[in-house]
């Protein structure tokens, strides 16, 4: 079967940065756990977003127009926009490839994990691409907060997959008591760290916790605010949303003064507890430096990247913080601590840790 894109755009002449990269989500977890269902929620309420959802096998898909396939290497168009495609894990860099392309307009490929699949090697093959309009995502675990306990006694291996994840969706919690899913999600973060844990049912989350949704020209939900459309926000502090989902909530930072390097990379490579994804551009006070830095967090996995202010642009540092259960005064008070209060500039060496988390 074929997939016939829509009329090609022109390329775009600059050099594509880590903000216009494409995110490459991988979601897995053990067989029965509900990733399916999880990316059925996502194509049916993300508003506006082009979704590249790449699967083993079209049969569990059950989007009302989806045409049948089940052969390798498929590629049908759904009707909100999105693709879906089925690939086998050795063609996936050809797929990005043709799923990148700007003719394409996929703002971000889903990429769902066989329930046997080792999820190391699918985040080994998409941060060692080398397409440029790509980058890592971040890798959801689901759990099945029923058949875990067992499933993991069973296979020692899942407990391993759960200490790469950036984010742990622990799924039909309506099926046993919330004694037990509380206890399921301290013994997981206790085992994972800070990386946040969510109770859900029936896959359902806020696609906003995974990824960007785009300004589009349509109709608009109040609640369902971009990160851009955040960015844009000069008038408040911080943005609170609450969800019917462990208190999401979504914060705002901004700073007429440049940001202590230092400080920064203390706050993202520690963050506080809950804090999920971070983006945003910030200003640091560096002799010879001109550049703002653009930054993307998603569980602890962190990218820099320098871009040159646009002309006129206010040399404003602005980040976006997304998580769940997070002490916004907290996260507010050590960002406020990395602002920098000094008029002389800093020597260069002090950005030696954003230069680690930089692509070369």
């Amino acid at each position: 079967m074929t997939f016939g894109f829509p009329e090609a755009v022109a390329p775009r002449s600059r050099v594509v940065g880590v903000a216009d990269r494409i995110p490459v989500v991988i979601v897995a977890g053990f067989l029965g756990s509900g990733k399916t269902t999880l990316l059925n929620h996502l194509l049916r309420n993300s508003r506006g977003t082009r979704i590249g959802v790449v699967v083993n096998d079209f049969g569990a898909i059950n989007i009302d127009s989806m045409l049948v396939a089940g052969q390798v290497d498929a590629m049908v168009s759904l009707g909100n926009g999105c693709v879906c495609c089925a690939v086998d894990v050795g063609e996936l860099d050809d797929l990005f490839t043709r799923l990148a392309q700007p003719r394409a307009k996929i703002d971000v490929i889903v990429v769902e994990a066989s329930g046997l699949a080792e999820p190391r090697n699918l985040i080994r093959m998409v941060v060692g691409s080398e397409n440029p309009r790509i980058r890592y995502g971040g890798l959801v675990e689901v759990v099945d907060a029923e058949q875990f306990p067992e499933s993991s006694a069973r296979h020692p291996e899942l407990t391993t997959h759960l200490r790469l994840a950036d984010l742990v969706m622990v799924n039909k919690a309506d099926r046993v008591p919330a004694a037990q899913v509380n206890t399921l999600r301290q013994d997981i973060a206790e085992l994972i760290g800070q990386v946040p844990v969510y109770a859900t049912t029936h896959g359902r989350i806020e696609p906003g916790l995974l990824f960007d949704e785009p300004m589009r020209e349509t109709a608009r939900v109040a609640e369902q605010l971009s990160f851009d459309e955040l960015l844009d926000d000069h008038d408040h502090d911080h943005i609170e949303h609450h969800h019917l989902h462990d208190d999401y909530v979504t914060v705002s930072f901004t700073s007429e003064r440049p940001l202590d390097p230092r400080g920064l990379i203390g706050f993202l490579e520690d963050p506080p507890p809950g804090l999920f994804r971070a983006k945003g551009f910030v200003a640091f006070p560096i002799a010879d430096e001109r550049r703002k830095f653009v930054f993307h967090l998603v569980g602890r996995h962190l990218v820099f990247e320098p871009e040159n202010w646009a002309r006129g642009e206010s040399r404003t540092t602005q980040l976006v913080l997304i998580g769940a259960g997070l002490d916004i005064d907290l996260a507010l008070k050590r960002l406020q601590d990395a602002v920098y209060l000094d008029d002389d500039p800093l020597d260069p060496q002090t950005l030696l840790g954003v230069w680690r988390y930089t692509p070369h």
